[in-house]
């Protein structure tokens, strides 16, 4: 064999020297010189016609390297690849270099084509990937090696098979805590991708469950966010909750925001701390700076979510933005009541945009019924009438100030049509106020005309009482041992017109007129 490569050595450089023979020639197979050079694995052949295309492919799209590394000669393997060969070209089967030295298990092949920068993840029109053959043939160090170079482990080919089920089967003997260059383990993956068997696997060899990938997330985070509740169910016996507060986020974050009801659910029975709240540096990413799970719940108006929270225990006053802002911004009534009755603060303010009265009350100026129902229970009327201008308004209204002014608020254009019936709802909520400047300039300007009459011992006995009982306890005032229609009186509900006109004394002071 040995004189029959030296003979062809020969003749190849007699062939090249007299230019005889056209060496971009191929044969039926479309096989070049170059081609059978790497296919027999001589090397000083390969050297003389390198000259050529070196990415030549055949009839079968067949490169040199590639019938290098399916032949297992790891010198014309090394020396195509120093002269620029591409490892990355695959055949008619899509299947690359890296593909074939996975499937004939040659570590050292797998090694230089990983150096030079062969792709781990491309697969063949099976869907079969490097890693399938590697796991296939049980070689646990190549396997490593392209998971360190970035293999995808929840690969799967047509059949439905993933590596990483096999993975976790054949390494009885290997670390199951191997990790990829994101620090991402195996349980991390399966957990991620919802391999429920991969992970029962894994927890069976005694698979890390704290270990954390690069943004310092562990298995039970992506299983959350994810919505594998049964994976969810195996890994909290064995994930630390320590680890889960120093990553900065909880698993109940996770599923709140992606609305997995389901493993919200699984983490609330586990004990899993429903007031936990994000760290500054989670919280960051998010525009408007969210800290806990029930915000979450909250921005994606998911009622059952919020309720489960609330139930278990959630603080509705825990967020730089109280959650109830959110609820009433987006007008959903089921979930400003729901988070009514479990305490969330009515007159609660923006910290970005102060203003001296309730900041709910900036979200519903144009839906009365929600304005109303705020006010019901509890939302600061009074404060709405504070102005600090008074009836000298313009003489200040050039001074800057921290705080927004209710009158300020109801000039704008969007909101000064609707300030007649704001401020008629409003004076139902007080006692004895004075209208600032501003304010009776804009119902002057639209012909409005609203006169603030003495209010009556009964009105004024209703705020008393709504008053000494608290914001906190006025869902309690059917409780009280008082006549049904007096309870109604309190609660500002109303049975027929004759009980409007009885009970509600200052009415009628709202009245429009043409000039």
């Amino acid at each position: 064999l040995l004189r029959f490569l030296f003979l062809r050595f020969v003749s190849l450089q007699a062939i090249i020297h007299s230019k005889s023979k056209n060496l971009d020639e191929p044969n039926k197979d479309g096989w070049l010189p170059l081609h059978e050079s790497a296919y027999y694995g001589s090397v000083k052949c390969l050297k003389i016609l390198l000259k050529e295309t070196i990415n030549k492919q055949t009839n079968k799209s067949q490169t040199p390297l590639l019938l290098a590394v399916s032949r297992k000669h790891v010198s014309c393997v090394e020396h195509l690849l120093e002269q620029g060969a591409d490892p990355n070209l695959a055949n008619n089967q899509w299947e690359t270099p890296l593909y074939k030295a996975c499937e004939k298990a040659n570590e050292a092949i797998v090694v230089l084509l990983l150096r030079f920068g062969a792709s781990p993840t491309k697969a063949c029109v099976q869907g079969g990937t490097p890693l399938h053959e590697a796991v296939r043939n049980k070689k646990l160090e190549i396997a490593k090696m392209l998971i360190k170079a970035g293999a995808k482990l929840s690969a799967r080919n047509v059949y439905g098979i993933d590596s990483l089920v096999n993975l976790v089967t054949y390494s009885s003997g290997g670390n199951v805590n191997t990790q990829a260059n994101d620090d991402a383990s195996a349980l991390f993956e399966a957990s991620k991708n919802g391999h429920a068997e991969a992970v029962e696997i894994l927890l069976s060899k005694r698979a890390d469950v704290n270990i954390t990938n690069k943004t310092g997330l562990l298995p039970i985070h992506v299983a959350a966010k994810n919505g594998h509740d049964s994976i969810v169910a195996m890994l909290i016996p064995r994930t630390s909750k320590v680890k889960v507060r120093c990553s900065g986020i909880s698993s109940l974050h996770f599923a709140a925001e992606n609305n997995r009801d389901n493993v919200l659910e699984t983490l609330i029975e586990a004990g899993y701390d429903v007031n936990a709240k994000m760290s500054d540096d989670w919280s960051k990413m998010y525009e408007d700076h969210r800290s806990t799970a029930l915000y979450s719940a909250v921005a994606n108006r998911n009622i059952e979510a919020a309720t489960m929270l609330l139930d278990a225990g959630a603080d509705p006053n825990l967020d730089i933005f109280n959650p109830l802002l959110v609820a009433v911004r987006k007008g959903s009534m089921e979930m400003v009541t729901l988070l009514l009755k479990h305490g969330a603060n009515v007159n609660a303010l923006l910290p970005t945009h102060p203003t001296s009265f309730p900041a709910v009350l900036v979200f519903c100026m144009r839906y009365m019924l929600m304005m109303k129902y705020l006010l019901d229970n509890g939302c600061d009327a009074q404060s709405c009438f504070n102005c600090q201008y008074g009836i000298v308004h313009l003489l200040f209204a050039f001074k800057s100030n921290s705080f927004l002014q209710f009158c300020e608020i109801i000039s704008t254009p969007s909101i000064s049509s609707w300030v007649g019936p704001i401020i008629d709802t409003l004076l139902d909520y007080v006692g004895h106020v004075k209208l600032c400047f501003r304010i009776n300039e804009h119902l002057d300007t639209q012909t409005l005309s609203i006169s603030v009459l003495p209010c009556t011992l009964m009105h004024l006995c209703r705020l008393k009482i709504r008053q000494r009982l608290g914001i906190h306890r006025l869902w309690q005032i059917s409780a009280l041992p008082l006549p049904g229609r007096l309870i109604m009186f309190l609660s500002y509900e109303r049975e027929s017109f004759e009980d409007i006109l009885h009970s509600r004394p200052n009415k009628h002071r709202f009245n429009m007129f043409s000039r």
